[in-house]
């Protein structure tokens, strides 16, 4: 009967520790859905975040980059080329914001691609499909960059013609959006199979502040615009426009890169899996269909 009892006692503060972590799992689930959009927003651009760079050199194996559009530059605010991933050749192309240094942010203009920046991504699509290589596109930008050298290269056109190439390509295309995506700035190399979100991203038409500009002519009331926008993972997964949400570390992907490589390359190569299972005539014309649905509503 002691003996009974002494195991009982004994059972008691692991079953409450148990609880303990229970509960403190509940509460953290609850504090991720209580965020405003706006607060995402700025988990989204933290600074310590993981780059282009980080996930080519944490996430990936054998990263070969590739350089220049064969037209005009070499556009640094996208970056790509061949790599690995868990033993599978890829092709990998991301906005590249150029990490922390403000120099490199400089150099990379803070991610914001001109049109040769889209043209490179073309080029190496293309590619891609020479060799019969699934594409993994890393979406991190407010937008595409807004200066005149922009218009005068055809910005507009560079971004369109990505689409429609996308929309086209006969092998695996698999999405993330792993920070800010902005704008057709972002869909200029967005259009694939699948699209993911990290959990703490962002994905929208406009930036709260440039839609607080033009809607009340006030960029202090960004928040307001956010939270009008439904640009979280939690919303748009909602709309259709996404297809899963990837989880981050608890704290956000900037407390830990490891964790966060871990978690996406997960999701990846379940997903090309998948996808490689399907006919290339199937897969684009599921791509197709996917995006052609997206804005349909019933009054």
């Amino acid at each position: 009967m002691k003996e009974k009892e002494k195991t009982a006692v004994k059972s008691k503060p692991a079953q409450a520790k148990t609880k303990t972590a229970t509960q403190a799992k509940t509460e953290a689930k609850a504090k991720k859905s209580n965020t405003s959009s706006w607060e995402t927003t700025l988990m989204a651009r933290n600074q310590n975040r993981p780059y282009f760079k980080d996930y080519a050199a944490g996430m990936f194996t054998d990263f070969i980059e590739l350089h220049g559009d064969r037209r005009f530059s070499d556009d640094k605010a996208i970056s790509g080329g061949f790599a690995k991933l868990g033993g599978l050749p890829v092709m990998l192309i991301g906005h590249n914001k150029g990490g922390v240094d403000v120099t490199a942010k400089a150099e990379h203009r803070f991610g914001l691609p001109l049109p040769d920046g889209y043209r490179k991504a073309q080029r190496l699509m293309e590619l891609a499909q020479k060799f019969n290589t699934p594409v993994i596109t890393l979406i991190d930008t407010s937008g595409a960059y807004p200066g005149i050298e922009g218009e005068e290269r055809g910005q507009a056109e560079a971004i369109a013609r990505n689409l429609v190439v996308m929309a086209q390509l006969k092998v695996p295309v698999v999405v993330v959006v792993v920070g800010e995506g902005g704008s057709g700035g972002a869909l200029g190399i967005g259009v694939g199979d699948t699209v993911f979100m990290l959990e703490n991203a962002v994905y929208s038409v406009i930036s709260p502040e440039g839609c607080a500009g033009i809607l009340w002519r006030d960029g202090t009331k960004a928040e307001l615009a956010a939270n009008a926008l439904k640009i979280t993972a939690n919303d748009l997964i909602k709309f259709g426009i996404i297809d899963k949400i990837i989880d981050e570390p608890e704290g956000g992907a900037h407390k830990d890169h490891a964790k966060t490589f871990e978690n996406v390359r997960e999701v990846i190569l379940e997903e090309l899996q998948r996808l490689q299972k399907l006919s290339p005539e199937k897969r684009v014309e599921n791509r197709i269909e996917k995006f052609a649905k997206m804005g349909v509503f019933t009054e």
